[in-house]
């Protein structure tokens, strides 16, 4: 067994980031943007009112002035004329400060009657004007690689920018294998069960960005498994699920290597999963979660995703990690890195008293994961733990 950081180097020594393609703003959102985006004009272009009210000159500035309404400016209808002396010009919010102006008052500090206006007693020295470029800057770029939230599209979008450069995003194949499976639906015998955790990692798949190709049941026979990886060529990564152990059933391995696979590593000390394996397989690359569902969830938060982040031109890194404080205690761990289903609460997190790798109604309820390093010590209620949200 190798650790787990190991196995994520390896992983990702055989990551090449995808090819890009342009794609519209509104195709954007959770794509991995790959190329800047740099502004075509300041942002605002002028200098802009903050507040609706009156913009005066700086001079004319004091309480009970009596002021000469000269004109209008709103968005999209700017003033093209003067503010001169003993003027004032009404604004909107988001309308060019015209020439002349320094300051816009806020309209509840005026008094209007006809065509003047008088200043109260209460004004503000806040020039309530947004000056030009205080956003940002012709040339100012939204740096490239991340993820594009709304907020990103939305700068992309006041940048100028129509359509983003986005990695292409990556297609998994996910073979689920075992004589005892049946597809949900379907009318099991009595000693059969209900595939589950391929439909769990076609979300975690599509939730990292990536596009996820349910293939059929693969049953317990070097055919059958020969025939699935047949159809998995194209994608990314093949994503298969259960008959990676060492019982006489477990083929996924022997079918993988002669369909091509040259391997990376089996066998990672982390509970639950054991019996994980990964390769090189063609142009893709193959990763063998283990058969129980909460085994191969797990490991798919703990190296699907961050396999997905990296072939989608983000730098290579583990799953983000947090510190929490226990709200109970922990109990020590053995020999291999333990990934705890848990549950954040106002006191802290807590780690579910029932582990046991098949329970996916623990894991429907957890939130985080709590990592406990091989051989930890015993932890009491207050001390801090390292998690990974769910």
């Amino acid at each position: 067994m190798i650790p787990v950081g190991e196995a994520l180097d390896r992983l990702f020594s055989l990551v090449s980031p995808l090819p890009t393609e342009k794609v519209a703003l509104t195709a954007a959102l959770g794509r991995v943007l790959r190329a800047d985006v740099t502004a075509t004009r300041d942002q605002p272009p002028f200098a802009a009112s903050a507040m609706d009210g009156y913009a005066i000159r700086e001079a004319d500035l004091a309480p009970g002035a009596v002021l000469k309404v000269i004109g209008e400016a709103a968005a999209g209808h700017g003033y093209a004329g003067h503010v001169g002396p003993g003027e004032a010009l009404r604004i909107f919010t988001g309308a060019p400060v015209p020439e002349g102006a320094g300051h816009v008052v806020m309209q509840e500090d005026t008094t209007r009657e006809g065509e003047r206006i008088t200043l109260g007693s209460g004004i503000s020295d806040n020039r309530n004007i947004r000056p030009a470029g205080v956003d940002f800057r012709a040339g100012d770029a939204l740096a490239a690689p991340r993820r594009l939230t709304p907020a990103d599209i939305a700068l992309a979008a006041s940048m100028n920018a129509d359509r983003l450069t986005v990695s292409r995003r990556p297609e998994v194949a996910i073979i689920a294998t075992g004589d005892e499976l049946v597809a949900p639906g379907g009318d099991p015998r009595p000693d059969q069960i209900i595939a589950s955790n391929a439909y769990g990692l076609h979300g975690i798949v599509e939730q990292a960005g990536g596009t996820a190709r349910l293939l059929p049941i693969a049953g317990d026979s070097m055919d059958a498994l020969a025939q699935a990886f047949d159809q998995a060529r194209g994608a990314d990564i093949v994503l298969t699920i259960g008959g990676a152990s060492v019982g006489d059933h477990d083929l996924v391995g022997d079918a993988a290597a002669e369909a091509g696979m040259e391997r990376a590593f089996w066998k990672v000390a982390l509970r639950p999963g054991k019996p994980l394996m990964a390769g090189r397989f063609g142009e893709a690359l193959l990763l063998g979660l283990p058969g129980n569902p909460v085994s191969s969830m797990v490991c798919a938060h703990v190296f699907l995703v961050p396999l997905i982040r990296a072939l989608s031109g983000l730098p290579p890194a583990p799953a983000p990690r947090r510190l929490a404080r226990l709200a109970a205690p922990l109990a020590a761990n053995g020999p291999r890195e333990h990934y705890l289903r848990a549950v954040s609460g106002p006191d802290g997190v807590t780690a579910f008293s029932k582990q046991d790798s098949s329970l996916l109604s623990v894991l429907s309820e957890a939130d985080c994961l709590i990592v406990q390093p091989p051989g930890d010590h015993a932890r009491d209620a207050g001390e801090t733990v390292e998690v990974i949200a769910l």
